[in-house]
């Protein structure tokens, strides 16, 4: 073999070899994520609820028609035990499949096991990532998104609806300036998505002088019921929208 022969060769292999080196970056960024890998909750308490709750939902989803499924964290669990549920989003026939502390891995985990298998609901709403304290923003977002697209697979129909992640703490700090970026990076993610929709739901918890009043959050992260009514409304003006005619008003999703 001549020179340059070799040299060809050579200049082959080393191509391969970075070609492989690059699909091996690749497929180790894409695991690296644990926003976007599907567990469940970890059984912090050893009493097992999370599971038993799960349990109950996958039950549900067999025994309830619903036209409009809730999943996520603690802010939409909340949602089910105020008056504005009862008021504005019982009557819609909802479901509230959402638990305290999940974080967006527990909620792809409990969509790949079962709890929108038998439900044909007309829209979905999400609401997840605050709990995701030690990821990033883009990792937050990147976890949001692969559950958007495990909802589509077994949805393709059905109108996906995200509320934006809300402020929490009663003074500025990193955990709401992450939210506030997630909030920024989902947005544009999805904005030319089909039949999904970002509401922005965080509007009026900021006051004048940075503070969040106990008056919105009793404990700086939980809406009370008049927050709630705030803060929900324009879901539920969305959801009526979809209902009624099958496609939403663009103008009833305030801009930020």
């Amino acid at each position: 073999m001549t020179k340059e022969n070799e040299r060809a060769e050579f200049s082959t292999l080393n191509y391969r070899f970075k070609s492989y080196i690059l699909i091996l970056a690749e497929i180790l960024n894409c695991s690296m994520n644990p926003c976007s890998e599907a567990a469940p909750q970890h059984d912090i308490e050893g009493d097992g609820r999370w599971n038993s709750i799960h349990n109950r939902f996958l039950s549900d989803a067999k025994g309830k028609e619903a036209d409009v499924v809730f999943i996520g964290d603690s802010i939409l669990q909340a949602l089910e035990h105020t008056e504005v549920w009862n008021q504005w989003f019982a009557p819609l026939h909802c479901l509230n499949f959402s638990i305290h502390r999940d974080q967006t891995q527990n909620v792809l985990w409990r969509i790949k096991n079962g709890e929108l298998d038998h439900v044909d609901p007309k829209v979905i709403v999400l609401h997840v990532g605050t709990n995701n304290v030690d990821n990033s923003a883009e990792q937050i977002c990147e976890g949001i998104l692969e559950i958007v697209r495990a909802i589509r697979e077994k949805h393709p129909n059905a109108y996906i609806v995200l509320p934006s992640l809300l402020p929490r703490g009663q003074h500025p700090n990193c955990l709401r300036e992450k939210n506030s970026r997630i909030n920024q990076l989902l947005r544009e993610k999805v904005m030319n998505m089909n039949k999904v929709e970002m509401v922005f739901i965080d509007k009026g918890f900021i006051q004048s002088d940075g503070t969040i009043s106990h008056h919105d959050m009793h404990d700086y992260l939980i809406p009370t019921n008049t927050a709630c009514r705030k803060a929900f409304e324009p879901i539920y003006d969305l959801l009526q929208q979809i209902l009624s005619e099958g496609e939403p008003e663009k103008d009833l999703t305030p801009s930020e």
